[in-house]
């Protein structure tokens, strides 16, 4: 469905917002969009926990604890079964769906096979779903593709039309950011360079590159700092308990950092924020990371080139692991003039809540007039 920019009208739509898994790039885009948005919103959530039960059930949790009779539309995000809230609630308002990731294209953990069961809640939920959204155009495109595969595992009796069904309920728009969308000033570079990694330490981010490129540099004497962010999903991260033993006083900062201010500020120090990942459906981390001053090094695929302007692919995409550690030592050597840093700053304010909640707003109030 493609997007309308509707005239402001004098109600607000009441929206009841359900978070199941509330951390990281969800939490976020929560906190975002009801501080900027010009409708009445509500947010119930659970913690970011238990990924695989939250999925399962916080559908029943939500049915139980909350009255909805008061809401014009819900929305709520792809851990929650959309099928079972509809069910339970009798009278269920209609749901606007956010994908922000989906089990049909995310890809599977090595030594690990596809668990159709959260693939098929994928499926049931685009069909049980008024509207569904999709977080970048790479994300709705990889969705579609990968259905194709998943209806071919289906040893009889396929469901018929899904993609005509689906895509005539779907449309696609980018998640706003926490940052100011005008009027920001970067701070100048410090020696040696600093590096920024703010991915979640999981296998999809593909830190074993990411550090494998790290060691080519040591190797070569190059000095660097290096400030690892994101959350660690892990037990034992070797990799990264490896890294700190090896880099020593090279880290200055090791850990998630709870605070978004405390973030923001290593983010404002970063010559380079750097993705070896796999699968990106949006890109948050890089988002924000740019817009507080780093220049991008980012491999060219996934979302990335949907983000980053084309203006600056030559200089912040790679191909491959030599290119990678080319680009690193290059900038390394040769830290990003002010203008440049500034320009791709700039080019991110379109992604902040400030630039992107009119989109959210007229989505939802086309819907509710459309519903009604």
């Amino acid at each position: 469905m493609p997007y309308f920019k509707l005239e402001k009208r004098k109600f607000k739509v009441r929206v009841l917002f359900l978070e199941p898994f509330y951390g990281g790039s969800h939490k976020d885009f929560a906190d975002g969009f009801i501080k900027h948005s010009r409708h009445d919103i509500d947010l119930h959530f659970l913690p970011n926990q238990f990924w695989k039960w939250r999925l399962r059930a916080a559908a029943l949790w939500f049915a139980q604890n909350i009255d909805p009779r008061t809401y014009d539309i819900i929305v709520t995000t792809s851990m929650l079964r959309v099928g079972d809230l509809k069910l339970l609630w009798k009278d269920c308002p209609p749901i606007l769906l956010y994908n922000h990731e989906s089990q049909i294209s995310y890809p599977v953990p090595p030594g690990q096979n596809m668990e159709y069961e959260f693939v098929m809640i994928d499926i049931t939920n685009a069909l049980a779903a008024e509207h569904m959204v999709f977080n970048s155009q790479t994300h709705y495109q990889n969705y579609f593709s990968q259905l194709d595969n998943v209806l071919e595992h289906f040893p009889q009796y396929r469901p018929q039309d899904l993609h005509k069904i689906v895509r005539e309920k779907s449309s696609v728009l980018h998640p706003g950011c926490q940052f100011p969308g005008k009027g920001y000033k970067l701070e100048e570079l410090e020696t040696p360079p600093l590096i920024i990694w703010n991915h979640r330490w999981e296998f999809d981010k593909k830190p074993s590159i990411f550090f494998k490129a790290m060691d080519r540099i040591l190797k070569k004497g190059i000095e660097f700092r290096l400030a690892i962010l994101g959350e660690n999903c892990q037990d034992n991260p070797k990799l990264f308990i490896q890294a700190k033993e090896k880099y020593g006083s090279r880290i200055v900062q090791y850990g998630y950092v709870s605070s978004k201010e405390e973030y923001i500020q290593w983010l404002r120090q970063g010559a380079l924020v750097v993705s070896t990942a796999i699968q990106e459906n949006f890109g948050i981390s890089i988002v924000e990371a740019t817009r507080h001053g780093c220049l991008p090094l980012l491999p060219r695929r996934l979302s990335y080139p949907e983000v980053i302007p084309e203006k600056f692919h030559k200089l912040s995409f790679y191909q491959g692991y030599p290119e990678l550690v080319g680009h690193l030592m290059n900038y390394l050597k040769n830290p990003p003039e002010m203008t440049l840093r500034k320009e791709l700053s700039e080019s991110m304010a379109k992604f902040s809540w400030e630039n992107m909640v009119d989109q959210y707003d007229d989505l939802l109030e086309k819907l509710h007039l459309r519903l009604q």
